[in-house]
Formats: structure tokens, C-alpha cells, sequence
């Protein structure tokens, strides 16, 4: 094992590929990035790719730029995380046999409007978990044995994306488990890939693998990835994968801890030791994946959240150019509960039997915007409850506070609303990076620095702020 106490990170977003490195006690110590963004499939110009060289190259730059940065004796794994079901052939000499295509690509729609050729979706979820995306790795590999077989026939692996990094920092193709649990291609109970299923739509079991559990060292930063990153030959390079499952472990969350992740859309997870993959949840939009530690599962639930936000800023609040939020949540906070009986249904970005779902209500012409705001953020606390419960009733717990990240955690009148709403702390932890601190703590395991993530995990401190319910 290695002597030294940092971890490189290659972080491949939607918006952007980063490089970080970060130490031992989660203090980031250089970290680059540049955008990244879709290309047209040269194949299908309507549809939308990702193009791995290019993605390749800035990863190699921004690795450079990072080890320069560093004393690169300190290094002591790699680790890549990625957005989930993303992936592509690859033949037995490694050649990539077609591009990745993008989870934001159309051309699976259809296919999953029809997926009950092949296999019911009440069937589907209850086996995986997983809700009906149309960008799901299921999608995807139906798309291929109807559309391009030949690439199946010639291939020797399917690879995920952080799978495909790892290839190139390593020569190894192994695939892990917490991208494989966004595939819509497993089994909840069996944690590993569905044979039923992956009968079902008549794809060669065998070119998908085994995937290995985080925290799994896959192989070694090879001679040609070495001169290409700038990271020592020899290093080991750690198997972690899908960015949501290691941003709910660097989060600091324990069993049966929801976690918060407030942004555009709000996603509310919890780490969980049962689950339940039903009718009822299927309705209420519970999605289940697989943990980063075996025996775990993440159960989540999701809604617009600062996008209803954003719009209520631009259309109520666009004549105010600085401090444009604390001025609205400054007003908002002077507004009652209740808003003088102004209601917001909000389910702007959903659409119920092909009519619009989001709704002000209660309007008179004494209405101020303040009063809007605030509904907005109330009704928002209580889809809060709403997902609370759901996560109980899959996961068979009770939820004793939650932790909140993101963006929508700095809105004090929010989270002075959501511990009052749901009844439960709120806690604020200071970490921005918990995808990249997740990812790193098994790196730190895995290479002898700790006994356990959770031993790593311990080292950090979060320097949480907790919003009490008022009583």
C-alpha cells in the first residue's frame, strides 16, 4: 500500500470534468475543471453523445495541472465518479465499439414507452427498484439489440462511464456496484444484476460482469496513463462509481439518516437497511438503489425545487438586481404562516392527465410577492413531509433529523420552515465537495489508511449547524 494520505478524484459532471485533490482529514488541496457538455452521435446527428476522448483529454489536463500543484509523494489512490446509467461496448482489445450515449439523448424514449414487450414495469420495479426512466442502461441496450446487434455480437464488455476512466488509467474493465444499481438491470435482494431481467431482453449476461463493491482496488495507474495525467505509475486506482451514492456518504449520514440535496430539483435519500419496491411506491416515486456499503440501500425521492424558486425571482422579483435573495427572503419571513391564504401547488415542472400542475391560489389585490414567495417555500416544506413519509414507509424506519446540502441549505427561512414542517433537526453541514470526500474515503480505506470509509469518515469534521423545530 501506498505511505501517503491524498487521493486524486476524476469527478465527471453533466456541466463539468474535475480533478481534485483532497487528503486525509477533506481538505481539497488543488482541484481544475473545465466545462463539459454533449455532442451529435456522428452516427444520428439528432441525437446526443458523449465524446470519451474529448473527456479523456480534460481529465488528463486538469490532472496535470492538479499534480503540479501537489507533492505528488502524497498521492495515494485514484478514484473517478460519474452522473449513473451511462456506458458503452468495448471489444476484447479494448477498442470502444460505439459512443456513450447521453442519459440527456432522446432516442430511448420510445423504447421505453414499449418496454412491456419485454417486461412489464410493475415487474421491472419490483425486481430493480429503479423508476421507469427513459435514460436508463435498459434502454439503452435494447436500443442497441434492436438498432445495432453487430455492436453487441463484437463486444467482450459493456462498460459504465467511471469504468471506462478506470479502463484508461488501468487496462482493467470492471464495472462497480453503485453504478450498476442505477441500470434498471438488477436485483434489489440479490445485489447484483437480474438474470431475469437481462433474459427478459435477450442480452448476453456474460457482457455485462460481475461488478465489485466499492472500495475494490481494480488495478494500477499504468505506464501510458501516467504520462498522460502526470500521476506516479504504480498508484492504485479504487473502484467507486455513481457520484449520488459517495455525496450521501460524504454527507456524514449514518442508517436510516435522510439526506437533503436542495438544488434545481430536490432530492431526498436515506441509507437504509430494508427497502420496499411495490405499487404504492412505484406511485409516490421512490427509486432504490444501491448503497456504497453492502447490505445498504439508498431510497429516494424527488421534486422541483429552486427551479420553482428561480421562476418566482425572474417574474416577481426582476426589478431587484443585488442581494435578490436575502431581500426576498427578508420580506418573506415578515409575511404569517398560511401567507394570508395564498397556496401554491408545486408541481410546476409535472404535468397531471396533459394539464399543467403548478398553481397559485388565493390571490386577491392585496396579494404581495412576499406572500407568493413564502407559499412557494411552505408548500416546498411540505412536499418535504410528503417524502419523509414515503422514505419511512419503504425503508421501515423513523427519521430522527436530516441533513441538507446543496444550494436551497443557505435559505435560513427555508430550513427554518422544513425543521418546523417535518418536525425533525435540520442539519447544515459546511462540506461543499461530498461526492469527492465520499469517493476518497474508501480510496483511504482501500489503501491502508484507514480500516474502514467509515473509520476515514470519522476524521472529517462537518462543522454542523442545527435548526431545532419550534415548538
Amino acid at each position: 500500500m501506498q505511505n501517503g494520505d491524498v487521493v486524486i478524484v476524476f469527478d465527471c459532471g453533466a456541466t463539468n470534468v474535475r480533478v481534485i485533490a483532497i487528503d486525509i482529514k477533506g481538505e481539497i488541496l488543488a482541484s481544475e475543471s473545465f466545462p463539459n457538455n454533449t455532442q451529435p452521435d456522428p452516427f444520428y446527428p439528432a441525437y446526443r453523445i458523449w465524446d470519451v476522448n474529448e473527456i479523456w483529454d480534460k481529465m488528463c489536463r486538469a490532472s496535470r495541472k492538479v499534480i503540479s500543484r501537489i507533492n505528488k509523494s502524497r498521492v495515494t489512490g485514484v478514484t473517478v465518479t460519474t452522473f449513473g446509467v451511462d456506458g458503452t461496448f468495448f471489444d476484447k482489445s479494448g477498442k470502444m465499439l460505439y459512443p456513450v450515449i447521453s442519459w440527456q439523448c432522446e432516442r430511448t424514449n420510445s423504447i421505453m414507452a414499449k418496454i412491456s414487450k419485454y417486461i412489464s414495469v410493475s415487474e421491472l420495479y419490483t425486481e430493480c427498484g429503479v423508476l421507469p426512466f427513459t435514460f436508463n442502461t435498459i434502454n439503452k441496450l435494447i436500443w442497441f439489440a434492436e438498432k445495432k446487434p453487430e455492436i453487441i455480437r463484437k463486444s467482450s464488455r459493456f462498460l459504465f462511464m467511471p469504468s471506462i476512466f478506470s479502463f484508461l488509467l488501468t487496462g482493467e474493465m470492471v464495472n462497480d456496484m453503485t453504478m450498476a444499481g442505477t441500470s434498471m438491470l438488477t436485483n434489489l435482494s440479490t445485489r447484483s444484476f437480474s438474470e431475469k431481467i437481462i433474459r427478459k431482453i435477450k442480452f448476453p449476461f456474460e457482457k455485462i460482469g460481475s461488478p465489485v463493491e466499492a472500495g475494490t482496488i481494480i488495478g494500477q495507474v499504468n505506464t501510458i496513463a501516467s504520462e498522460e495525467t502526470g500521476i506516479p505509475e504504480g498508484i492504485p486506482v479504487v473502484a467507486t462509481g455513481h457520484d449520488t451514492q459517495f455525496a450521501i456518504f460524504g454527507s456524514g449520514a449514518e442508517k436510516n439518516q435522510p439526506v437533503l440535496s436542495s438544488g434545481t430539483w430536490e432530492i431526498l435519500m436515506a441509507r437504509s437497511e430494508g427497502f420496499m419496491a411495490g405499487k404504492d411506491q412505484l406511485k409516490m416515486g421512490i427509486t432504490t438503489e444501491f448503497d456504497s456499503i453492502q447490505g445498504l440501500y439508498n431510497i429516494g425521492n424527488q421534486w422541483i425545487a429552486s427551479g420553482m424558486i428561480e421562476w418566482a425571482r425572474r417574474n416577481l422579483y426582476g426589478d431587484i438586481k443585488d442581494d435578490v435573495y436575502n431581500i426576498m427572503i427578508s420580506g418573506a419571513e415578515k409575511v404569517p404562516q398560511g401567507c394570508n391564504g395564498v397556496k401554491v401547488n408545486p408541481k410546476f415542472y409535472e404535468e397531471l392527465k396533459g394539464k399543467p400542475g403548478g398553481q397559485i391560489t388565493g390571490l386577491t389585490l392585496e396579494t404581495t410577492r412576499d406572500e407568493i414567495y413564502r407559499a412557494m417555500l411552505e408548500a416546498l416544506s411540505l412536499r418535504l413531509v410528503e417524502g419523509k413519509k414515503a422514505l419511512e414507509d419503504a425503508g421501515g424506519f423513523k427519521t430522527e433529523s436530516i441533513l441538507c446540502v446543496g444550494g436551497g441549505s443557505k435559505n435560513r427561512l427555508w430550513n427554518r420552515l422544513r425543521a418546523n414542517y417535518t418536525g425533525v433537526p435540520i442539519k447544515i453541514i459546511s462540506h461543499k465537495e461530498t461526492t469527492v470526500l465520499g469517493a476518497s474515503l474508501f480510496v483511504q480505506a482501500a489503501c491502508g489508511n484507514a480500516s474502514s470509509p467509515e473509520e476515514a469518515r470519522a476524521a472529517i469534521d462537518y462543522k454542523t449547524e442545527i435548526i431545532e423545530p419550534e415548538t
